[in-house]
């Protein structure tokens, strides 16, 4: 095979997304069906081929590097790819009714900027080149500030939109200034050759280590950490709810992939100096985002809040990965991190297709009071939310207990005692705001006595949603094993 066919081949995810959005958006110009029916069956089309193609190339086992190592084929961005497919497909799915319902299907434009959202979340997860993972997370980012402002006429998600597009610009400097630093340092994007350079002049490079420092802030706002989170709760309460999960969902775990590529793959090296740094902006994370999530009254602020908080635990499990220079745990720590990240995506799906479920025309599911009495209109859907806020809180047989042990068995076996302990507090704190939710859904009065209808396909969907926060909990081993390793062949630990 010659490298341009070997090129186009290993993109082939990328190659078709792209023809077939560029095809939605062709289709969707002539369509005069106020509910975009025909974009919205062939948008899900396309994610399940992409899911399919996924599977195989992670079957096959297909690896590579293309277009001169500025793309990586391996089992991380296989394994990542297809649990954003399926976290775009479920968002599109949960949040069609509560778009029509808000005139935000007027035209295709939900649809299309979600796909073009995904190709850059694609192009972050598959970098091997630092301009790779920048023209990524721009194509990423503008479409995510046009999803934002989608419902024009809305004061409140125009005025969330210029915060993100301020901050998200903000941050996109200090990314390019650490990348430049670094480029200055090591005279390579490529994150091979960086590693290489990064080997050969140690942690005592000034330049280096300065960059380091500008590129650990921009991630930090990318990932929504301490003390970069300061967009997160605005752009929550204030975006439609189908984009706040569109934002809060699948991007987690293109961010996750752009750290472990910058800093796990491309300077490992100096894991001695961005390791405190992580674990700095972790402790802050689980403090601020579990001590403010207790007094919000507003459901998806504080959901915004606790995403800061379970940011905090990734960080912990990626900071646990080189202990003295060493990788000696760095499958264990880095699949613990990835395992955690999939399993917040999958509870945040569910926690916001119940809030899309009770949101319906002119009124919207925001407060935690509109949950009273959940128990009473569905008892099925309460039980759903009951499994999902477990998860997050951490109760066994829920799936999120083992995601956050992985992470504490990390922590342990890199020594960090402390942080392991730190960790379990926050969570017992965080506890009070998840099972307050469930006190409301089973134990108070209805304050709505509307019926609530989802459509089968939502009924569905979320019932598995449900059923695998119980499932996976009962058997994580598959997963976990599946996350570690696709880490260690990814990383080569």
């Amino acid at each position: 095979m010659d490298l341009a066919s070997l090129n186009l081949t290993l993109a082939a995810p990328e190659i078709l997304l792209l023809a077939m959005t560029s095809l939605i958006l062709l289709i969707d110009v002539f369509s005069k069906d106020q509910e975009r029916a025909l974009t919205h069956g062939l948008t899900l089309l396309t994610l399940l081929a992409l899911v399919a193609l996924g599977i195989r190339d992670l079957s096959a086992g297909v690896r590579g590097t293309a277009f001169d190592a500025m793309y990586v084929a391996d089992d991380m961005s296989h394994l990542l790819k297809i649990f954003s497919y399926i976290s775009v497909g479920a968002t599109l799915v949960y949040g069609r009714a509560y778009a029509h319902a808000r005139d935000m299907l007027r035209g295709g434009e939900l649809y299309v900027l979600s796909l073009f959202a995904l190709l850059g979340q694609m192009v972050m997860i598959s970098a091997g080149n630092m301009l790779t993972i920048f023209l990524g997370l721009e194509l990423l980012s503008l479409a995510s500030y046009a999803l934002v402002a989608l419902r024009r006429d809305h004061a409140v998600s125009t005025e969330a939109a210029m915060k993100y597009f301020v901050l998200g610009a903000l941050s996109s400097g200090f990314l390019l200034y650490g990348m430049s630093m670094i480029y200055g340092a090591t005279g390579t994007l490529n994150l091979a050759g960086i590693a290489r350079a990064v080997a050969d002049n140690g942690p005592s490079h000034m330049v280096l280590v300065f960059g380091l420092v500008f590129l650990v802030a921009g991630l930090g706002f990318k990932l929504g950490v301490v003390p970069f989170h300061m967009w997160i709760p605005d752009v929550y309460q204030g975006a439609p709810t189908t984009v706040t999960l569109l934002l809060g969902a699948a991007p987690k775990l293109a961010a996750f992939a752009m750290i472990l590529r910058l800093l796990v793959e491309g300077m490992f090296d100096l894991a001695g100096q961005w390791q405190p740094m992580l674990g700095i902006m972790a402790v802050l994370s689980l403090a601020i985002g579990n001590l403010a999530a207790i007094a919000q009254t507003n459901l998806k602020r504080m959901l915004a809040y606790s995403t800061i908080s379970h940011m905090g635990f990734v960080l912990l499990g990626l900071m646990s990965g080189s202990v003295d220079g060493g990788a000696y745990h760095a499958r264990d720590a880095y699949g613990a991190a990835m395992f955690y990240v999939v399993v917040y995506v999958l509870t945040t799906l569910g926690s916001f297709g119940i809030v899309l479920l009770l949101s319906r025309a002119g009124f919207e599911c925001e407060n935690i009071d509109d949950l009273k009495g959940l128990n009473r209109r569905s008892p099925w859907f309460a039980a759903v939310m009951l499994l999902v806020m477990f998860s997050l809180t951490g109760i066994p047989p829920t799936v999120g207990f083992y995601a956050k042990l992985a992470v504490l068995q990390a922590l342990l076996q890199a020594g960090h005692v402390a942080l392991a302990v730190v960790a379990v507090l926050f969570s017992l704190i965080g506890a009070f705001y998840y099972l307050r939710v469930v006190k409301t859904m089973y134990f108070d009065e209805p304050a709505d006595s509307a019926a609530i209808q989802p459509s089968t396909g939502f009924r569905a969907l979320l019932s598995v949603n449900g059923a695998l926060m119980l499932i996976l909990g009962i058997a994580p081993a598959p997963l976990m094993a599946l996350c570690a390793q696709a880490v260690a062949n990814s990383l080569s630990f």
